[in-house]
């Protein structure tokens, strides 16, 4: 049996996007965390960091993750800021193939300029947070078994990246 395809890096990378096509492609299941988070609570992500608030999330977040990474056979997308939590970032390092898709923080704020979903976002100096969230994550995302430089690739070369190092683990 393999181990499950974890998908990491900032918002607006292509997770989501890119986990599903290699899922489908995989003949795997796709989990997309944020969403099952946002399903289970009948709020979006941002209703839960406005209502509940950020510690909240991230509690709910890490049940999500850890509940995620018990099934078999899964391309799990990550919320941006999942992996800077110790104990997923441990069972993930543990009992997955994680790949940090990395992009450059122009393009990121691109994607993310008019999307009200960003909790972390308010658009208003958005690249300054972004650049801060960045450096913060990096490190840490650093940490994942392979890193994929998505910039001057396109999505079909992601997805077969992607796909070559499920293949090989």
């Amino acid at each position: 049996m393999k181990k499950n395809l974890v998908l990491l890096g900032m918002m607006g990378v292509g997770k989501t996007t890119l986990g599903k096509i290699v899922a489908k492609n995989q003949d795997l299941q796709f989990i997309d965390t944020d969403f099952n988070i946002e399903k289970n609570n009948l709020m979006t992500i941002a209703e839960i960091f406005e209502k509940k608030g950020e510690n909240f999330f991230r509690i709910e977040e890490k049940t999500e993750v850890l509940k995620s990474l018990k099934k078999n056979n899964c391309v799990i997308a990550l919320g941006g800021g999942a992996f800077i939590n110790k104990v997923i970032r441990k069972s993930i390092l543990n009992n997955a193939v994680s790949i940090w898709l990395d992009i450059n923080i122009k393009t990121i704020n691109k994607r993310v300029k008019w999307n009200n979903k960003r909790p972390l976002l308010n658009n208003s100096d958005n690249e300054k947070k972004l650049v801060k969230l960045y450096k913060e994550r990096k490190k840490i995302y650093e940490l994942a078994n392979y890193k994929i430089k998505c910039d001057d690739l396109s999505k079909n070369d992601i997805i077969k990246k992607i796909e070559a190092i499920y293949e090989n683990n």
